[in-house]
């Protein structure tokens, strides 16, 4: 399925001519269920100062810098009738579905239902967040990498507005030809502080997942969604990770906010388990990487986070024509090693590799972003990055330290 231009230029003016105070579009009740129509269109720039690799979006092109639609998501919802609400949602840029699913919320209780259809699964509190309120251009190392996002299952949801409970059961994602793998998904929070702008969340997942082909590519991008080049890398083909039969990701997270101020983390470690036949430099021995991140936001002109469905909520400016400014600050983690080097065979031959030699990587990310309104965002990124893989041609481990400026414009109804 894909959007022609004119049909998103149509979604846009629609959006550009509704009300700026509304954040969706009603567009009429059919069938006992009201009807509203959402989007969020994003534009990204990147600048990259590189040290050893080209990490433009076509790799070694030579250009240092990277200018595209991040994302044009166009979204009808709809409540009602009764307890049931349904989405449907498509990223014209991406070409593939959001969610598109129902829910029936039992006794009519939003911390209470049933879903069907694609969804969000139930891990990553930075996953689960809204897209369009994210605190930093790109999500955390570990979030893009072992956090499993939309797939097509069923979740059944028991909780109220301080802790909750979340099982799910996922298959492939609805679109033909990306994530593939049938698993199962649990996540469980609880806000023992959750009153007058005050809220500490603390959270547990677990997701466990086939593999669906026996191999498996673990790799994170240098905290720019535009780059091409991976900096960490488990490798594809004979080279990446083989006989691979499941792989399971535990979450530990934690968010508190207190009036303009939010500070949040979380720690994931993946386990790949592998057969015990196959490859003999790859025996079947577990895999198991980890990384984890740690930020800090500010709203400078004093509105106060909130907190709903397990999630931090951002707020709309307290005076709309000034905006709300924030300042944020990130570490992030991701460290894709489990294994070590053995001496060659003789003093020229090259190191022997046991177990898997991904890379670390981690950077520091500092950000300002400014919504103004109550549909436009602006954001500004600087991120510093420090990373280092075995490299087999140079047979030694490579560090590559670049620098990245990102900027993000962004509307949404």
């Amino acid at each position: 399925m894909k959007l022609s231009r004119s049909t998103l230029a149509l979604a846009l003016l629609a959006a550009i001519v509704a009300p700026a105070a509304h954040a969706e579009v009603a567009i009429d009740v059919i069938h006992d269920s009201e009807v509203s129509f959402e989007g969020l269109v994003q534009a990204d720039a990147n600048w990259y100062h590189r040290d050893v690799q080209f990490l433009g979006a076509n790799n070694n092109d030579g250009v240092a810098h990277d200018f595209d639609m991040r994302r044009a998501e166009l979204v009808l919802k709809g409540k009602g009738p009764g307890n049931y609400e349904w989405v449907l949602g498509y990223d014209a840029k991406a070409n593939k579905f959001l969610d598109v699913n129902a829910k029936y919320k039992l006794g009519g209780d939003a911390n209470k239902y049933i879903q069907v259809g694609q969804f969000k699964q139930p891990n990553s509190l930075e996953e689960l967040s809204s897209t369009k309120n994210n605190d930093f251009i790109a999500k955390s190392s570990i979030t893009n990498t072992f956090a499993v996002a939309r797939r097509l299952g069923g979740a059944f949801s028991y909780g109220d507005t301080n802790w909750s409970t979340t099982a799910s059961y996922f298959e492939r994602e609805l679109t033909r030809n990306l994530a593939h793998g049938n698993g199962y998904g649990l996540r469980g929070t609880w806000a023992p502080i959750n009153e007058g702008g005050n809220v500490l969340h603390l959270g547990l997942s677990y997701v466990n997942m086939d593999t669906d082909s026996d191999t498996l590519r673990l790799r994170a991008r240098p905290l720019a969604d535009l780059a091409g080049t991976r900096l960490v890398d488990t490798g594809s083909g004979t080279t990446g990770i083989r006989n691979a039969d499941r792989m399971a990701v535990a979450g530990l997270e934690a968010m508190y906010a207190t009036g303009p101020f939010k500070l949040q983390g979380e720690y994931m470690r993946a386990k790949v388990s592998r057969y015990a036949t196959g490859f003999a430099s790859q025996p079947g021995t577990s895999y198991n990487p980890d990384g984890f991140y740690v930020q800090g936001v500010w709203n400078i002109t004093g509105e106060k986070f909130g907190y709903k469905g397990g999630v931090p909520t951002t707020p709309l400016p307290a005076d709309p024509a000034k905006g709300m400014f924030q300042l944020g600050l990130r570490y992030d983690r991701i460290d894709l090693n489990d294994g070590a080097l053995s001496p060659g065979a003789t003093p020229t031959s090259a190191p022997v590799v046991n177990g898997v030699l991904g890379g670390k990587q981690d950077a520091w990310t500092v950000g300002a972003n400014w919504y103004w309104h109550s549909n436009f965002k602006f954001m500004l990124n600087y991120v510093k990055v420090n990373s280092s893989r075995y490299n087999s041609t140079a047979r030694a481990v490579v560090d590559d330290n670049p620098d990245i400026l990102e900027a993000r414009v962004q509307f949404y109804w």
